[in-house]
């Protein structure tokens, strides 16, 4: 029941926490109380969304590798029994958000509408589905400003867009290579996509991406807002990061969970772990 929660997943939504660390108001421990409530209610959204997901592809996941070991593909864990933990985490959520403010409720609201759909119908469309993914961690911004009463910056808007559809289009990769070593297709929209297409779109995002965070970090109103020039040296752990994820995908072909990345690639984690605390620096000590 617990593994069917992917609580490991939650670490997503840790982009709650975004407009209110880059407003250097996360040592306000009324904000941040905020932002850790409205984290673990977009959570248990998310989980709710993850369980009827399972139910939904049941079958698909049994002859994947990896997700034929899921708790409802596997068989330790009924639909019936999946759907009422759906529905309960679903309630769960949407009672939490209401207590927060409206628009919290409405922001989750649209994501879990966006999120049922997707399982339903919209995750077979090439490019639509990874849109969707995309659109995903742009409401976990938003869901963050609107719980710590943050104003939310169009380039955090833009680059979270930019990096969550890389990262969505380098797993659509990973779906091909194992398609390629087993002759399985692990989902219908996979056939909207072929390698050639996938490294082109990936080089175009991460080109948007980098020219994006430069232009975010060398703009007057970030420098004014830092009272600092030096900001753009975090350019460095950027460009770092999505090589390494380039090389993980194309190189090493282990781009399939970037969760999973998270948790096992030390490069990965030395690189953010580098790059947030040189915002912490600049933010908290020197500005």
């Amino acid at each position: 029941m617990l593994k069917l929660l992917r609580i490991n997943h939650w670490i997503k939504n840790l982009y709650i926490f975004a407009p209110v660390f880059f407003s250097g108001q996360i040592i306000n421990s009324e904000k941040l109380l905020q932002s850790l409530y409205a984290f673990f209610v977009f959570s248990l959204a998310a989980s709710s969304i993850y369980v009827l997901n399972d139910i939904i592809d049941v079958e698909d996941d049994k002859a994947h590798p990896e997700k034929k070991d899921r708790p409802i593909a596997s068989g330790k864990v009924s639909k019936n029994t999946a759907y009422f933990l759906s529905l309960i985490l679903l309630l769960a959520s949407l009672t939490g958000a209401f207590f927060i403010n409206l628009q919290l409720l409405l922001i989750i609201i649209a994501y879990i509408s966006l999120n049922i759909l997707y399982s339903i119908k919209l995750k077979h469309i090439a490019i639509v589905d990874v849109t969707i993914i995309a659109v995903g961690f742009v409401l976990r911004v938003f869901a963050g400003g609107e719980s710590s009463g943050v104003l939310v910056s169009h380039w955090l808007i833009i680059m979270t867009f930019l990096i969550s559809l890389f990262l969505a289009l380098a797993k659509r990769r990973d779906d091909l290579v194992i398609e390629d070593e087993t002759g399985t297709i692990m989902r219908r929209s996979i056939k909207g996509y072929n390698k050639e297409f996938i490294q082109s779109a990936i080089s175009i995002l991460c080109g948007a991406l980098i020219v994006s965070y430069i232009l975010y970090v060398t703009s007057s109103e970030v420098v004014s807002r830092f009272n600092n020039k030096n900001i753009y040296y975090s350019t460095l752990f950027v460009i770092l990061g999505v090589l390494r994820y380039l090389q993980l995908s194309m190189v090493k072909n282990k781009s399939g969970s970037p969760t999973k990345i998270m948790f096992k690639d030390l490069f990965t984690q030395l690189v953010i772990a580098g790059w947030i605390l040189f915002f912490v620096i600049y933010i908290y000590f020197i500005n």
